[in-house]
């Protein structure tokens, strides 16, 4: 037979500003844990010849944050080799409106298209029947997948190929160990679209078994937690420097909980030894200092950075949000400790829990930036977001919750607050930022980091960032790029194009004053990072948050009223991967 080719285009989209512009960056700020593992499994189907000897299977991936989708020359590469689909992948809830609208190009052209990702995932796995959003997607005619694709994928090529491909693939009962499971990996010059032109991530584990009301995780990837082995983990590590790239973000919800933590922290340990450059950004649970050892190998395994499910320091919002394992009096000594280790820490923090008011927020982020030794703190909205067991209560009882799922980023309002308006919701929202990163806590934050020997010009510089995002650029940090791709025609179709004559003034506008705006508060921040840094007795400096506390003397009195409510049991935190 003669050989032909089957050609497949993946697609990780982003998804629209407040003015229905498509979101996108020079470089982004995060890899996509999603478009590498899928990348990675079709590549396996290709290497394997999963659809005959005579079929060559061949693959682009792209990430919409940094790269701009030419649906034209995409549809023309898949019509030339003629046969393949469109794989939009890793499409979260607000992703998913920028998801249907690239469905609807490609399939105008006649192609099959798949989408996947926590959206499809979590709607079919929490709701009972298919919300009016994804049975649009199914009278386009695109194909529905839900679930981990390890070992499924060559079904799916093949069903696909055939012309025989089911309407909705769901595996959400059905889900793969992870065991010796195919690497995520991404070619060279995808990576290098990331900030800092070398930014990888992979899972060494998946699942949770708590029972956070707000996440998604436990209903998507499963309460039973699965794992990689040091061998696999070795094997990402080693296929991704082999392409240059060694900062690596490792997306498990709570790495401090992988059983397997030990054996692959000392692997990774090992190959630093040996040669190996790897920094490591990981995500743990406020209790992570209780396991021996855990901190301190996490440090010589090159974890310079972590993020950290603080979400709230009201034992009362907590309880009522099932967030139970999260003991607010350790969180100093659990701070302290990943400082000891000379490693710079991330918080979340969520806004809108229901006993929440402008004035106990106000209170608590005083108490944070006073009593808590915390670096980086971002804010989000609590959201209902579809897959979650918050979602499914409103969706069940009627409760009114935004349709455009455009706005399930976590920094939009999406549901009635029982004490806030909207209006003053998002006004505290906007706050919490301004009260947060003044100039005098940043001198703070950097007085403490330069005590504790966590290097000064990356915590200005990412204190610049997060300070920022919301202020100049209108996004939260973690959508945050280099340089502001806006193009006039990539905006949500029912909005409309706007007049040239609109259109570039504002946007020439919109380019000079964020350039001042970044500009200006760089110069500032690192005005003050070189003031401390010349103060003499910079090492000498001491505040409250950085003294010893025990029980009682880490309660504030509103928080000791509630202490004694909360079970004593470990957990895992929200996700930066699933924001």
């Amino acid at each position: 037979m003669a050989r032909r080719t089957f050609h497949i285009a993946l697609i990780k989209p982003s998804h629209y500003d407040d003015n229905g512009y498509v979101i996108r960056w020079h470089r982004s700020s995060l890899p996509s844990n999603s478009l590498a593992s899928v990348h990675g499994l079709l590549a396996d189907c290709a290497e394997k010849r999963v659809l005959g000897p005579d079929v060559d299977i061949t693959i682009e991936a792209c990430d919409e944050c940094n790269t701009r989708i030419d649906a034209a020359a995409i549809s023309a590469r898949i019509r030339k080799a003629g046969s393949g689909f469109v794989g939009l992948v890793g499409v979260q809830s607000n992703q998913y409106p920028r998801a249907l609208d690239l469905a609807r190009r490609f399939r105008a052209e006649g192609l099959v298209v798949v989408i996947g990702g926590f959206h499809v995932s979590g709607c079919l796995s929490m709701l009972p029947e298919l919300p009016p959003d994804l049975r649009e997607a199914q009278e386009l005619g695109v194909i529905l997948y839900a679930g981990e694709a390890e070992g499924r994928f060559g079904q799916l090529l093949s069903d696909i190929d055939r012309g025989e491909a089911k309407p909705v693939y769901n595996y959400m009962h059905d889900l793969p160990d992870l065991e010796a499971a195919i690497a995520p990996i991404l070619p060279r010059h995808v990576v290098r679209r990331v900030a800092g032109g070398g930014y990888a991530s992979f899972d060494a584990g998946r699942g949770c078994p708590f029972q956070c009301s707000f996440c998604t995780i436990i209903n998507v990837q499963g309460r039973k937690s699965r794992y990689r082995t040091a061998d696999d983990v070795e094997a990402i590590v080693r296929a991704n420097a082999a392409i240059g790239v060694n900062h690596f973000f490792v997306t498990d919800d709570n790495f401090a909980r992988n059983k397997n933590w030990e054996a692959i922290l000392d692997r990774l340990i090992e190959l630093r030894a040996s040669g190996v450059s790897i920094r490591l950004l990981l995500q743990v649970d406020t209790l992570c200092h209780k396991t021996p050892g855990f901190i301190e190998k996490a440090a010589k395994a090159g974890c310079n950075a972590v993020f950290i499910g603080l979400e709230n320091i009201n034992p009362q919002s907590l309880a009522g949000a099932k967030k139970r394992q999260n003991k607010i009096w350790e969180y100093r000594e659990m701070l302290q400790a990943w400082r000891a280790q000379r490693v710079m820490t991330w918080a979340g923090y969520i806004l809108g829990f229901p006993t929440d008011t402008p004035e106990s927020i106000a209170r608590d982020i005083e108490t944070i930036k006073r009593e808590l030794p915390i670096d980086i703190l971002e804010f989000f909205f609590l959201t209902p977001l579809p897959g979650s067991e918050d979602h499914k209560r409103l969706y069940l009882q009627g409760v009114a919750m935004d349709p455009d799922m455009n706005n399930y980023d976590l920094e939009h309002v999406t549901t009635s607050h029982p004490l806030m308006s909207e209006a003053v919701w998002k006004e505290v929202y906007r706050d919490a930022w301004r009260r947060y990163y003044t100039d005098e806590h940043v001198e703070t934050v950097l007085r403490r980091a330069v005590r504790d020997g966590i290097k000064a010009r990356k915590v200005a510089d990412v204190l610049t960032v997060f300070s920022g995002g919301l202020r100049i650029e209108g996004v939260h940090p973690l959508q945050l790029g280099a340089i502001r791709h806006k193009r006039r025609r990539e905006r949500r179709p029912e909005l409309g194009l706007e007049s040239p004559l609109i259109f570039y003034p504002r946007r020439i506008w919109e380019v000079v004053s964020t350039a001042a705006g970044w500009g200006s508060l760089y110069w500032r921040y690192h005005r003050i990072k070189r003031r401390v840094l010349a103060d003499p007795q910079r090492m000498d400096y001491t505040d409250e948050a950085l003294r010893p506390a025990t029980e009682e003397q880490a309660l504030p009195d509103f928080v000791r009223a509630f202490a004694d409510k909360i079970p004593r049991t470990y957990g895992a935190p929200t996700s930066v991967a699933t924001v």
